[in-house]
């Protein structure tokens, strides 16, 4: 299937390539407002999110609102990570869609940061990473416009990134795909924040927070509006799927 999201539905249309704010009630979110452009037209994209199992380190009282609440170890980093650090070119040779290759694709997830990151993400011989947040800067994924980049983190077990800001495309991509939540800071939560620290993350409507364990401080987070159930749904055919916008794949 190769077709723009422009020949899939007109509702879509207006939703991912408008230049004033869209009319379309479920996807109104600051996803929407801050990251749309004049003219976008993405690639039909899949949910890959079901080849992974349950994430450990999304903690058991979650359970119940998982999707909500995520538990874990963090994963800092600096300024300006860009998609070539969180998933080298010479990996976009493997295909998400297949369940081997996703899984390969997220042991190779942060190996291009610098040689200043002592810390691996992702550790060798190993398919998952033990650090099911991460933590960022300014303008994290920046670079070229690879979907590979948010699918990566999450076929290594990355639930969330808590970030200053982001790229534009590596946020859509993120929401787009359904891999992770791309949450922003109010404050430059890298510099407060250790590899290795225990954190919790808790998405409300009004008043999501960070918490951090190890140190005791709690960070508040922007809320991500309605661009969290199309990450729920899976990505966004699957959101437009369950919510009849396009045919679902047992009517097509």
């Amino acid at each position: 299937m190769a077709a723009s999201l422009q020949s899939l539905n007109p509702a879509l249309t207006r939703t991912f390539a408008c230049s004033h704010r869209p009319s379309f009630a479920p996807l109104r979110s600051s996803f929407l407002n801050r990251h749309s452009a004049s003219s976008v037209s993405f690639k039909p994209l899949v949910s890959f999110r079901s080849f992974a199992p349950p994430l450990a380190a999304v903690s058991s009282a979650a359970d119940t609102d998982s999707a909500k609440t995520f538990h874990g170890l963090c994963y800092v980093v600096g300024d300006n990570i860009d998609t070539d650090q969180i998933i080298p070119s010479e990996y976009l040779t493997l295909v998400p869609s297949n369940p081997d290759e996703y899984e390969k694709l997220g042991s190779y997830a942060m190996i291009g940061l610098p040689a200043s990151y002592t810390t691996r993400f992702v550790e060798p011989g190993e398919m998952k990473t033990k650090y099911s947040i991460i933590i960022g800067g300014d303008n994290f994924g920046c670079g070229s416009s690879r979907e590979h980049a948010p699918v990566a983190l999450g076929a290594a077990g990355t639930k969330a990134v808590v970030a200053e800001s982001y790229a534009r495309i590596f946020f859509r991509n993120s929401v787009a795909t359904g891999e992770i939540y791309p949450l922003e800071s109010e404050v430059r939560v890298c510099e407060e924040c250790k590899t290795g620290d225990v954190v919790t993350i808790e998405l409300k409507e009004n008043d999501s927070v960070l918490i951090n364990h190890t140190t005791g401080k709690e960070y508040k987070l922007k809320p991500i509006g309605d661009a969290g159930p199309v990450i729920d749904a899976g990505g966004i055919f699957a959101y437009a799927r369950s919510t009849g916008m396009i045919p679902s794949a047992s009517s097509a």
